[in-house]
């Protein structure tokens, strides 16, 4: 079993951090990224959902025997590691960490909550699967949708309320196994910021000499510029009391995800 994870959220530079962190000698991450193994007590669901996600659940490796042999490559003494973003947002999903690797080291990169939001948005439009042409009224549409049962991932405003999520993990985990990470730290200065990475999960220093700038699926064409002001403005209600609570639980601040 992993020994340590790195939980989310969606579109804050996971993939990048994965893919940069398999390149150090002393860790094996796993491939696929996302094997999704903490989500479900069993079998993913296999019908309904948005469009796209029953191709995505019939990729979750939820059979134990299956998710510990994604690790049996891992060198004598490596430290072994994934990377499914929804296990910060999936709150049951904490408790099943929780009750089987309860001393596994966690590591989240947050990002402004609108900007996480329009480019998850931007990133599905892009792949085909959002018929949503407006990013406000998809917002607006998200409670129907969470709703009908749609997927983790369709969440777009509900994964970047971070505060409640924390506080959550908080319950159950101490703060010493968590590292929380902004994603501008791992756009701006991505080697320091892998070292901050190596020096918690205590392996060596200056071994990760970059981060890949984009790491997009090949189905996803062209790149969102982020919301409009006007956007911006009108999305911003939606994490309004929970913000403070996010910095409340990191000491950060965050007066720029207020803005």
């Amino acid at each position: 079993m992993p020994d340590f994870l790195l939980l989310g959220a969606p579109k804050c530079g996971t993939s990048a951090l994965h893919h940069a962190l398999a390149g150090h000698p002393g860790l094996f991450l796993s491939e696929p990224k996302e094997p999704k193994f903490f989500l479900t007590d069993g079998p993913p669901q296999d019908s309904g959902g948005g469009p796209g996600d029953v191709p995505t659940w019939g990729e979750h490796v939820w059979r134990r025997a299956d998710y510990e042999a994604l690790f049996a490559a891992a060198d004598p003494g490596a430290l072994c590691g994934e990377s499914t973003v929804f296990y910060l947002y999936d709150l049951e999903a904490q408790r099943r960490i929780r009750s089987v690797v309860p001393r596994a080291r966690l590591i989240a990169v947050l990002r402004d909550p609108v900007e996480r939001a329009h480019s998850n948005w931007a990133h599905l439009r892009a792949a085909g699967l959002e018929p949503e042409a407006d990013f406000l009224r998809a917002l607006d549409r998200e409670p129907e949708r969470i709703a009908a049962g749609w997927a983790h991932f369709w969440h777009y405003a509900a994964q970047g309320r971070y505060g409640e999520q924390l506080e959550h993990l908080f319950t159950l985990f101490p703060r010493e196994q968590i590292l929380l990470l902004r994603y501008r730290e791992l756009r701006d200065e991505p080697v320091r910021t892998a070292d901050r990475v190596c020096r918690f999960l205590g392996v060596g220093t200056g071994l990760v000499t970059g981060v890949p700038r984009r790491n997009v699926r090949p189905d996803v064409t062209g790149r969102s510029g982020g919301p409009s002001p006007e956007e911006r403005a009108a999305a911003l209600p939606r994490f309004a009391d929970d913000v403070p609570r996010v910095a409340a639980a990191t000491g950060w601040d965050l007066a720029d995800w207020i803005r």
